[in-house]
């Protein structure tokens, strides 16, 4: 496989059970649920996306030829410090699983990074992958049902928590739909939360201080 990567870049985790985690992002461009055009957002399955996944001309972008390849550019986005801490690269996109082999996640590993990925779950994910977090989108079918953690956005017309909690993932978080009503989306998932403690409140920190 020759994958196409947008963009690869070392940041802090910013959501989700790992906020707070330094991480190489390796962002993938496509996805199965919008094509990443303004354009086509009114027909796209996903109509939320706020992340750009079109091309491969971002940071550290590119085409990789082989797993080896892209693992040995991954690493090298790590500090190179004696206290290395525990190196970990987010697969993201659009959708990584469209990309995301069992080649890659073994490359990735034997440069001693441990993974994790961010899917919508319409893909079912290879083995060995240390992270599993999954955030359901619309009405899009769900093959990935089991993990470590599941992230909701919340609100969404289609998807409503109840319909997931019985699933088999460590984690539940639900995150605030980031649209012009943000702050009353803040509050409502807030408040499920108190009122359903299964679920953990997931905010998106990295956005509040301006950072990819």
């Amino acid at each position: 496989m020759v994958y196409s990567v947008k963009e690869m870049f070392l940041t802090v985790q910013g959501e989700g059970a790992h906020a707070g985690r330094p991480a190489v992002f390796l962002r993938f461009a496509g996805c199965n649920l919008w094509n990443g055009l303004e354009s086509g957002r009114a027909e796209a399955v996903c109509k939320f996306c706020d992340t750009q996944f079109v091309g491969t001309d971002g940071v550290n972008g590119g085409k990789f030829k082989t797993a080896a390849d892209l693992a040995a550019v991954v690493a090298g986005l790590w500090p190179d410090v004696t206290e290395r801490g525990e190196p970990w690269v987010v697969c993201t996109g659009g959708e990584p699983l469209l990309q995301l082999d069992a080649d890659l996640v073994a490359a990735l590993h034997e440069v001693g990074l441990k993974i994790a990925v961010e899917t919508n779950g319409t893909l079912a994910a290879p083995d060995g992958i240390d992270w599993i977090c999954v955030s359901p989108k619309a009405d899009a079918p769900l093959v990935q049902i089991s993990g470590h953690e599941l992230k909701l956005v919340y609100p969404q017309v289609e998807n409503r928590p109840e319909d997931f909690i019985d699933l088999d993932f460590k984690r539940f978080s639900l995150q605030p739909l980031d649209d012009a009503n943000q702050m009353q989306n803040a509050t409502a998932a807030f408040e499920y939360c108190l009122a359903n403690p299964k679920w953990i409140l997931s905010l998106q920190t990295h956005k509040w201080i301006g950072v990819p």
